[in-house]
């Protein structure tokens, strides 16, 4: 799996970087049709604090995966991403095993 950063509007950040990369691969190994994840880090100008942006976008066979979370700092952010993405993954594949069950 290959894994692509890009930091919008703040400095790059190798731990945050790192951090994801790790769970994403935990990811890899549990759906291993995963191909590519393209990793998103926005600063936002909300007034709330909410402002720290992790947008994740997974190809995978089927409609690409996407997802988005705020939170007030960017390890937070990436873990709910990262677990809305799990949950999204689940769902793709009871599908493939209902459609191999089909067949």
């Amino acid at each position: 799996m290959t894994v692509n950063f890009q930091y919008l509007h703040m400095p790059e950040s190798n731990s945050l970087s790192e951090i994801v990369t790790r769970n994403l691969q935990k990811l890899q190994h549990k759906y291993q049709f995963i191909i590519r994840a393209e990793v998103f880090f926005k600063l936002g100008n909300s007034t709330d604090g909410n402002d720290k942006i992790c947008e994740i976008q997974i190809s995978a066979p089927g409609p690409r995966l996407f997802a988005k979370s705020n939170e007030n700092n960017f390890e937070k952010s990436a873990a709910n991403t990262i677990k809305d993405l799990d949950r999204q993954l689940r769902k793709r594949k009871e599908k493939f095993e209902q459609s191999k069950k089909a067949i």
